[in-house]
């Protein structure tokens, strides 16, 4: 049986099913598995993104190396 087969025999026997226990716990092994995490983001998280994202297009960021670089003379400071 080849993937595409074995895909398609599950997708009939699934769509037979009508017990929702089972189907969610098909699905929690199935997002368990998939090679595509989808992350389900808070609006208040989907806001921080979008106003970083913002600060990024406006300039106002500091590359890593030149903070790392900067709490080096910091800390060299003390």
């Amino acid at each position: 049986m080849t993937t595409i087969q074995l895909k398609n025999a599950l997708i009939q026997k699934i769509s037979e099913i009508e017990d929702i226990s089972f189907l969610k716990a098909i699905k929690t092994i199935l997002e368990v598995k998939s090679e595509s995490k989808i992350i389900n983001l808070t609006p208040g998280h989907t806001n921080e993104i979008m106003a970083s994202k913002k600060k990024i297009e406006q300039g106002l960021f500091i590359e890593n190396n030149l903070l790392e670089k900067e709490i080096e003379e910091w800390l060299h400071e003390k």
